[in-house]
């Protein structure tokens, strides 16, 4: 936003019915224009197509039209440009672009909002950018869920323990560990694009909350503007924000899994796991320990995450006392609504930079996933294979673990003769299930680790990601 004007606010639109001015304090307080004026590009696409509309039905003249479609691509062009004046006492974008029209059309600029009202214009406002926000995060969800199939087919063999509680569990892949992110994130671009369907419906014709006596033509507007239908309600379409609130919902989800993924990468950079290693451009340091290299960015995408939860509650606090229809509350929907679409853009991006940079330790998580006993539920499964009841098995499993434990080796460093103590079902055969790559393979269906089923899953995601973009 350019340098504010100096010069006092001209008098409200609604002044006529007041007998003072607005306090300077109560002015300051109740102004939006630090916050909406974002919303200008939409707030001049919507005042285009009603404008039209109004001409269509014979409310403006031919002439009032080109003027007014003349004075807001001047004020459109000072917008782009950086140079439009914004008034701080103006109360709102939807007065401060009605003034400068005015000052520059005259009387054309006054007929404009003629069979509406700023509670449906503002509805509409906020639905047209949140519409191109959700196209945008839906575009950098795209290119993050394609750096995590890029990865996850560059490591299909790599093996490293799966885990439950944290505790070493079962062998998987690092391939398929990260195409399980991929799916997360898939399910939030699902969600993200059936929000949109919700939001893309028009408000403007409710005007304050009762409709217009004018002729309006609702369905022209709503072609104008690229919207799928208009609000059946008029008291509905002025008063209710569930679209930004299932759009901040979404948008929790997706920070919730971003923050599980950031998680698991700071975990796996400690010497403790030793799992990856991230780009320096990704870290920083310590002002005083010179040896440190701190996940600064995926320790921030865990933080912002409640920043992100903050802003659903604040809008579910916010709705859940207003009766019908438009309340003053409703301003501060933006606030949140705006960062939360600046914080989804920048975490999802950066992600998106940070997962080809990735550098994979593969030998550790080999080593890992030995320490961890990770083939003892395939013992187990041999033995039932035998012909054992899973809970014999199960015990003897557990028994032969104890075992490798106290000998310092892993259940294939165990020799048969003492194998088979714990069962006599026990063969030669038993080596080939106790390796993590024999662990693998058996696990060899649809959502299996196998790698063979990892590089499947990978192609399969990568042609919905290239057919649907979601």
């Amino acid at each position: 936003m350019s340098q504010a004007e100096t010069a006092p606010a001209p008098p409200s639109t609604w002044s006529g019915r007041f007998t003072e001015p607005v306090a300077q304090r109560v002015q300051r307080y109740t102004a939006s224009i630090p916050f909406d004026w974002r919303l200008a590009p939409y707030d001049i696409r919507g005042s285009l197509a009603h404008a039209a509309m109004l001409q269509r039905i014979g409310v403006l003249s031919a002439d009032d039209l080109d003027a007014i479609r003349r004075g807001l691509g001047e004020i459109q062009a000072e917008f782009e440009a950086g140079a439009f004046a914004w008034n701080l006492e103006d109360e709102d974008v939807h007065f401060t672009i009605e003034r400068a029209l005015t000052r520059r059309i005259g009387d054309a600029g006054k007929r404009l909002h003629t069979g509406r009202s700023r509670n449906d214009q503002v509805a509409t406002d906020v639905r047209l950018w949140l519409r191109d926000a959700i196209d945008a995060i839906l575009a950098t969800l795209a290119d993050a869920r394609g750096a995590l199939i890029d990865l996850a087919e560059t490591h299909a063999d790599t093996v490293m323990p799966g885990f439950t509680h944290l505790q070493a569990a079962q062998p998987v892949t690092f391939g398929h560990h990260l195409l399980a992110w991929q799916e997360m994130l898939a399910r939030d671009a699902e969600r993200l694009a059936d929000c949109r369907r919700r939001v893309n419906r028009l408000p403007l014709g409710a005007a304050a909350l009762a409709g217009t006596s004018y002729p309006i033509d609702r369905a022209f507007v709503a072609r104008e503007l690229g919207f799928d239908e208009v609000c059946e309600n008029s008291l509905d379409a002025v008063s209710d924000r569930d679209f930004a609130i299932e759009f901040l919902a979404a948008g929790a989800l997706i920070m919730t899994h971003l923050s599980r993924m950031a998680e698991e990468l700071v975990l796996w950079m400690t010497p403790r796991f030793g799992f990856i290693d991230l780009p320096d451009r990704f870290c920083t340091g310590s002002s005083i320990m010179p040896q440190k290299k701190n996940p600064d960015v995926p320790e921030l995408i865990r933080g912002k995450t409640g920043r992100m939860n903050g802003h659903l509650v604040a809008l579910l606090t916010l709705m859940k006392g207003q009766p019908l229809a438009y309340n003053k509350d409703n301003q501060e929907d933006k606030e949140p609504l705006f960062d939360a679409v600046d914080t989804l853009l920048d975490s999802l991006a950066i992600f998106a930079e940070l997962v080809p940079g990735i550098r994979v330790r593969a030998e550790r998580m080999r080593e890992a996933a030995v320490e961890g006993h990770a083939t003892a539920t395939d013992l187990a499964d041999y033995l039932v294979k035998k012909g054992l009841p899973f809970r014999e098995a199960h015990e003897a499993v557990a028994r032969a673990v104890r075992a490798a434990e106290e000998a310092g080796v892993d259940l294939a460093g165990l020799p048969l003769a003492q194998l088979r103590v714990f069962s006599t079902r026990i063969e030669d055969d038993v080596y080939a299930v106790l390796t993590l790559e024999g662990s693998l393979a058996a696990r060899d269906h649809i959502g299996g680790t196998a790698p063979r089923q990892v590089r499947a899953a990978a192609a399969r995601a990568r042609q919905r990601l290239a057919a649907r973009g979601v």
